[in-house]
């Protein structure tokens, strides 16, 4: 890996601020014991998507691309984990 730079910086920075944007909803979603207002669709494919960022990320060798989609990818699903069971508790 080559030295950290300022562009990895800028990717830092910005995996940082994606990445706790979903603390809110993973807070709100675990206090609140319902996850209604999240769309099971839409979890799926992000989390699809951030699967394949983080094989991206390993084949070109980028660390901010990793870190981001590994810590956001365990956010969403345990988003999703809980959505399925609240959704099950309900009925």
């Amino acid at each position: 890996m080559s030295e950290l730079n300022y562009i990895d910086l800028f990717g830092f920075l910005a995996a940082l601020l994606t990445t706790i944007a979903f603390l809110p909803q993973l807070y709100k979603t675990w206090r609140t014991k319902s996850a209604d207002d999240v769309s099971l669709i839409m979890l799926i494919l992000f989390i699809i998507g951030l699967f394949c960022w983080i094989i991206y990320g390993f084949k070109i060798k980028s660390v901010p691309i990793l870190v981001a989609n590994i810590i956001t990818f365990i956010f969403n699903f345990s988003i999703l984990v809980l959505k399925i069971t609240y959704s099950e508790t309900d009925g």
